[in-house]
């Protein structure tokens, strides 16, 4: 069998697209209201004069701060059981949910089938009827 050049599969290259800025005039931007006037900032410089300094606590602050991270781990403890608890509860009341679905749809499938067997019988005995007079 002959294969077509063109039918076989080659990858598809194709150029980065660039998306300019949007430049907006000034005359424009300045009769914008402030919420849509677009937001400049400048650069900061990576290492500003906050993350370069070295904080030194004294004994009481640490102490502090040991202690609210003690607190803080205690409290995600607590929060993490608590979600654990919340999510077998919830699977347990699907479980439920589902037994008395399916109750549900049993008792309605029985009602169905006595409704349609009693529908025949109408059916029949109108049948009858028709046949005899």
């Amino acid at each position: 069998i002959e294969v077509n050049p063109d039918s076989i599969y080659k990858p598809i290259e194709r150029p980065e697209k660039r998306v300019r800025k949007l430049k907006i005039p000034r005359r424009l931007e300045e009769s914008l209201p402030y919420a849509t006037k677009p937001k400049v900032l400048k650069e900061q410089r990576k290492d500003g004069y906050l993350k370069k300094r070295a904080v030194v606590l004294e004994s009481a602050e640490r102490k502090k701060l040991t202690f609210m991270q003690a607190l803080n781990t205690i409290r995600k403890e607590k929060v993490a059981i608590r979600k654990s608890k919340k999510e077998e509860r919830r699977e347990e009341k699907m479980k439920q949910q589902a037994k008395i679905d399916q109750a549900k749809m049993e008792a309605h499938m029985v009602n169905k089938k006595r409704q349609y067997r009693e529908a025949g019988k109408r059916e029949q005995s109108r049948q009858k009827k028709l046949k005899t007079s």
